[in-house]
C-alpha cells in the first residue's frame, strides 16, 4: 500500500460520474504514480428530483457494475482505499445497499476477500421535524422555508455528508478497503483523505472542489485526473497525454457550480478563494495555492428531499411556417386558453400547461437576449396533472388545437405542425418536484450517519 508522507498525498479520481464509464488505460496510468486513495462521485441534482422522488438511480446497474469492477481491479492492484459517495446519484440508503450488493457479487465472482464500510444518509423525517421546531432549519437560496406539510410528503430526505464520517469510517476498522457512502459533499471523499493525512483543509477542499468532477478541468475535458497535495499547495494534472491543465481552465472550473465568484459553503465552513494563485508547473499541469477556509459557528448539512406531484405528458411538434411562427406567442395564448375552457370543471390550479419553444427561446426563456425569428421551431408542449390520464387528454386537446389553429396570414387550410413521434401524446409517468432544500444545524458531524462495516468474502 502507498503510505502518504508528511509532505504529499496522491489522490486518484477516474471519473467525474460513476457509471458514465472511464478510460481504463488512463486509469492504470493513475495507479503507476502510486497514489494514496481512488476516490469518485455518483451523484447529483443536476438531472432533477425524479431519482430522489421514485428511488431511480442516475445510470443502470450495469453500467454501475462495469465501473465499479474495474475499479476494484485497480484497488486490488494499488492496496488503498476506494472511496465511493452519493450512491445511484441521490445517495438514498436503498442506493448504497445497491451499491453494496454490487461489490459483493464482484468479490463473489471474482474470489476477492474485501472490507466494505457504507455510510448512511437518510434522515428520518421525525428527526427533521423536531429541528425545524427549534428553528435549526432554514432556506437554502430561494426557497421557501420549509413547513411540516413538506416533511411529510417529501419521499426520502438526505442529509449531505462532508469529510467527517469519511474518516470516522477509516478510523473505526483497520484497513477498509472500499467505502460507499450515500449523499455527499461532493469534495468530502477527497477532502477527507487528505485532512485525515494532516493537511491543510482549505487545499483539500478546494483540491477536492476540482477534482470531483474528473478531468472536466482540463483542455480538452476529459475524465482522469490526478492531484498531489502538499503543505502550501496542491497541483492537477489530467491522465490522458492529450489532455492538459491550464491556469485558465483549472481557475476556470474553481468558478464551477457556484454562485459567488470566491465564496464556496459546504459543511463545516466556507472556502475562500479571493487569494489563490494559478501557476503553469509544466505543460500539462497546474499548481494552486492561497486557499483559505474558515470554520462556521455551527455546523450545518444540506438537506434534500423530492416528492411526487402528478403525472406528465408531453408532445413534440414541428413548425416551419414563417408567418405561424412570427405569430406563435399569441396563438399558444388562445389554443391554452381554449384548453383551459374545455377543461372548467377542472381547477386550473391542479394542473399545469408549459410550452417551451427551442429556436425562440426554449433555453432560457424570458431571458433569451436574442430576438431574430428562426426558421422553424421545434415545440414541447408539457402538461402536469393530478393523472395521467387527465394530462395526456389536455395534452391532446393542445395539440390538435394548435395543428389547426387559425392565424392571421396563413395560406394553408391545415396542418400548422408536423408530429415526429407516436403516440402523438407521450406519458411520462409519475412527475417530482424538490421540495426540500434547506440546511440544517447539526451538533455532531458524524452523528447523523450511521456507519456499517463488513467482510465480503
Amino acid at each position: 500500500m502507498a503510505a502518504s508522507s508528511n509532505d504529499e498525498i496522491r489522490i486518484l479520481t477516474p471519473s467525474g460520474m460513476l457509471g458514465y464509464g472511464f478510460p481504463v488505460d488512463h486509469f492504470r496510468m493513475g495507479l503507476a504514480l502510486k497514489p494514496h486513495a481512488i476516490t469518485i462521485d455518483s451523484g447529483s441534482t443536476d438531472s432533477g428530483p425524479q431519482k430522489l422522488g421514485l428511488g431511480e438511480m442516475t445510470c443502470s446497474r450495469e453500467s454501475y457494475t462495469k465501473d465499479i469492477e474495474a475499479l476494484l481491479e485497480g484497488q486490488r492492484e494499488a492496496g488503498v482505499p476506494l472511496l465511493i459517495s452519493s450512491a445511484g446519484g441521490d445517495g438514498t440508503n436503498l442506493h448504497v445497499d445497491v451499491f453494496r450488493d454490487i461489490v459483493a457479487e464482484i468479490a463473489r465472482r471474482r474470489g476477492w476477500r474485501l472490507k466494505l464500510a457504507k455510510i448512511y444518509s437518510d434522515v428520518d423525517k421525525a428527526h427533521v421535524s423536531r429541528e425545524l421546531k427549534a428553528g435549526r432549519i432554514e432556506p437554502l437560496g430561494p426557497v421557501p422555508p420549509l413547513d411540516q406539510a413538506e416533511i411529510d410528503a417529501a419521499t426520502v430526505i438526505v442529509a449531505q455528508i462532508g469529510a467527517e464520517p469519511f474518516n470516522r469510517a477509516l478510523d473505526e476498522s483497520e484497513a477498509v478497503d472500499v467505502i460507499v457512502s450515500g449523499r455527499a459533499y461532493d469534495p468530502s471523499p477527497t477532502a477527507a483523505m487528505a485532512i485525515r493525512a494532516g493537511f491543510d483543509p482549505a487545499l483539500a477542499w478546494h483540491m477536492g472542489k476540482i477534482m470531483e468532477c474528473g478531468a472536466l478541468c482540463a483542455e480538452p475535458v476529459g475524465r482522469t485526473v490526478m492531484g498531489w497535495l502538499r503543505h502550501d499547495h496542491f497541483e492537477i494534472e489530467p491522465l490522458n497525454p492529450a489532455e492538459r491543465c491550464t491556469t485558465a481552465s483549472v481557475a476556470a472550473h474553481t468558478l464551477y457550480e457556484k454562485t459567488h465568484p470566491f465564496l464556496l459553503a459546504g459543511p463545516g465552513g466556507m472556502l475562500d478563494l479571493s487569494h489563490c494563485k494559478y501557476e503553469q508547473v509544466t505543460d500539462r499541469r497546474v499548481r494552486v495555492s492561497g486557499s483559505r477556509f474558515e470554520p462556521s459557528k455551527h455546523y450545518t448539512v444540506k438537506l434534500e428531499g423530492a416528492k411526487t406531484s402528478g403525472y406528465r405528458s408531453i408532445f413534440i411538434a414541428g413548425a416551419r411556417d414563417p408567418i405561424f411562427i412570427r405569430q406563435i406567442d399569441d396563438i399558444l395564448a388562445r389554443v391554452i386558453a381554449g384548453a383551459r375552457a374545455y377543461f372548467k370543471e377542472v381547477p386550473e390550479e391542479t394542473y399545469r400547461i408549459i410550452p417551451h419553444l427551442y429556436g425562440k427561446n426554449g433555453v432560457m426563456g424570458d431571458l433569451e437576449p436574442v430576438k431574430t425569428p428562426a426558421h422553424e421551431l421545434c415545440l414541447i408542449v408539457e402538461v402536469a396533472a393530478a393523472t395521467q390520464e387527465l394530462a395526456t387528454a389536455i395534452c391532446n386537446k393542445i395539440r390538435t388545437s394548435l395543428m389547426h389553429a387559425p392565424y392571421p396570414g396563413r395560406i394553408a387550410t391545415a396542418g400548422n405542425l408536423a408530429s415526429p413521434f407516436t403516440p402523438l401524446e407521450i406519458p411520462l409517468g409519475q412527475a417530482c418536484e424538490f421540495n426540500v432544500y434547506h440546511l440544517m444545524k447539526i451538533d455532531s458531524p458524524t452523528a447523523l450517519f450511521p456507519i456499517r462495516v463488513e467482510e465480503i468474502a
